[in-house]
């Protein structure tokens, strides 16, 4: 690309001025950074005080055992995702007592080597599993009454009806309410990660939009884009659209090539230690964007400040964040083009609770954190979104990411 080509990408990740990370145009960053090193994994301690609040949590709720396969959720607790696959790995946590891992034998040593949890037994290749997790739960379940377990909500079905098989004298019910929870507010630990992973992408999104040129295609993009971000040490990718392709909001990649005077979108994240960015960002490619273009970019921009400047802790609902910027988009007069929620949570997965939706009375709490991308999509000839990640602070909307400035 030649160089006036570049300086005229407007509404790039580019950090271009001091006017990035709040409403108001003050820097989001403090001073300094979360003691997170580059290449540290969140102490022991961390999921020590996870496993007791889930317990405490366990008891509130009535509730005697949480039971979870492989997910973000045995992460959260147990310190290490081994991954799922057809041989059964299940950790089991107590209301009281130490939690239990079961997995097959030869995976025992990698296991206790990442996680945290102590107490792990292994099942031989030509055992039954259900037989060492029967074992396990006989011994966790409550005595001279019938225990009621969570079951993590992403436990797959053919799990399921082998714990309910295996385990006699339990009750089952959804651990949605328990995970999610203890999920939702992040700890500084947690969003000095969260940080990190957004750096990432927003080098790795800048880097991208530098190396457009003609001819290149959609999928070019993308496998540019993640190359950029495992040059960082933090892997993802995302989605890239031009033209009218960026009018669908998860659209794949097209068949079309790069041309000059047109819309690109990059929808992008990456992960630090578990914990993900969700970062996008809409461009024009050429010499001057269309009157169309600018119009519909500072609108979108118009939407997300509104919803960042009334956000207030313990006060401001979800649906009320969506209210407000879906009131600026429809009255400029494009609301029907605004098709989704306003955003979402997102830690340890990219789409988690809080959901700012309409009907999500949920009031936003200091360490809930969540993207807040509005989009105008207009069918056969562009769409336009931005969306920046965001933790609710003691004050208000903190803005974790660098919001591109208006055209």
């Amino acid at each position: 690309m030649e160089r006036r080509e570049f300086l005229t990408v407007t509404g790039s990740a580019l950090v271009l001025s001091g006017t990035v990370g709040r409403p108001d145009g003050r820097s989001a960053r403090p001073s300094q950074q979360p003691a997170v090193g580059p290449s540290d994994r969140l102490p022991a301690d961390v999921f020590t005080r996870r496993i007791e609040r889930l317990q405490q949590e366990l008891k509130t709720q009535k509730l005697d055992l949480l039971v979870v396969e492989p997910s973000t959720n045995f992460q959260y607790f147990g310190g290490y995702n081994p991954g799922r696959s057809e041989r059964l790995i299940m950790l089991m946590v107590p209301a009281e007592g130490a939690p239990v891992l079961v997995c097959p034998s030869f995976e025992v040593e990698r296991i206790k080597r990442n996680s945290v949890i102590a107490d792990v037994r292994g099942w031989e290749e030509q055992e039954d599993p259900w037989r060492v997790v029967r074992g396990a739960g006989n011994q966790l379940k409550p005595a001279h009454r019938q225990g009621t377990a969570a079951v993590e909500p992403s436990t797959s079905y053919h799990s399921y009806l082998n714990l309910a098989n295996a385990l006699g004298g339990w009750k089952f019910v959804n651990g949605a309410s328990v995970t999610e929870r203890l999920r939702i507010v992040k700890s500084p630990e947690e969003v000095g990660l969260i940080r990190r992973a957004i750096d990432a992408t927003e080098a790795s999104i800048a880097a991208t939009f530098a190396k457009l040129a003609v001819g290149m295609t959609e999928r070019d993009v993308a496998q540019l884009l993640s190359r950029e971000m495992s040059s960082r040490g933090s892997p993802g990718g995302g989605l890239v659209q031009f033209g009218p392709s960026s009018a669908l909001p998860h659209g794949g990649p097209s068949a079309g090539k790069l041309e000059r005077e047109t819309v690109v979108l990059i929808d992008a994240g990456s992960r630090v230690e578990g914990y993900t960015s969700d970062i996008t960002r809409t461009i024009w490619f050429g010499d001057a964007p269309s009157d169309e273009f600018k119009k519909v970019f500072n609108l979108v921009h118009d939407a997300q400040t509104a919803a960042m400047q009334a956000g207030r802790p313990l006060m401001t609902q979800c649906q009320e964040m969506d209210r407000l910027a879906r009131k600026v988009i429809t009255d400029g007069g494009y609301g029907q083009f605004f098709t989704h929620r306003l955003g979402h949570g997102m830690g340890m997965d990219g789409h988690e609770p809080p959901y700012l939706v309409e009907g999500n009375q949920t009031r936003l709490e200091p360490g809930m954190v969540f993207t807040i991308e509005p989009g105008i999509y207009q069918l056969n000839k562009f769409g336009v979104r931005i969306e920046d990640d965001c933790v609710m602070g003691d004050n208000g909307v903190e803005i974790l990411s660098h919001r591109p400035a208006k055209l």
